[in-house]
C-alpha cells in the first residue's frame, strides 16, 4: 500500500484500484474538534478535486476533495457516532471515505510523504 498527499491536505492510501481517503494530521489540527462528518453517497462518481465529503468543526466547515477521479465506495460509518476519531487518528481509524481509482496514472500528480512534509 502506498500513501499519497494533496496540497489541500488530504491523503489517499492505495491498494490496487481501491483507495482510502482522509485528512492529514495538519488539517485535523487546523480544523479543531470535529462535530460532523459526511461523505457523498456510495456509487457517486467524482473527478479529481471534486468535493467528496464535508467535515464540520467548532471552528468551520470544510470540503474534503477527491485526490483523484473515481467512484465513491463507502463512508467510515464509525464517524457518524464519533467524528472526533478524525482528530484522534487522522491517518488511521479516522479515514473518511473509500473509493475506486479510475486511472492509477492520476496518482503520479500527487505528493509523496517527503514532498508533503516540505509543503
Amino acid at each position: 500500500m502506498t500513501t499519497y498527499y494533496t496540497k489541500s491536505h488530504e491523503w489517499i492510501r492505495v491498494d490496487g484500484e481501491q483507495a482510502t481517503v482522509g485528512i492529514t494530521a495538519h488539517a485535523s489540527e487546523e480544523l479543531g474538534e470535529l462535530v460532523f462528518v459526511e461523505a457523498k453517497d456510495e456509487g457517486t462518481e467524482v473527478a479529481a478535486g471534486d468535493a467528496a465529503a464535508v467535515v464540520e468543526s467548532v471552528k468551520a466547515a470544510s470540503d474534503i476533495y477527491a485526490p483523484v477521479a473515481g467512484t465513491l465506495a463507502g463512508f467510515n460509518e464509525a464517524l457518524s457516532d464519533d467524528p472526533t476519531l478524525v482528530g484522534k487518528d487522522p491517518e488511521g481509524e479516522g479515514w473518511i471515505f473509500r473509493m475506486t481509482v479510475a486511472n492509477p496514472d492520476d496518482l503520479k500528480g500527487l505528493l509523496t510523504a517527503e514532498q508533503y512534509k516540505t509543503l
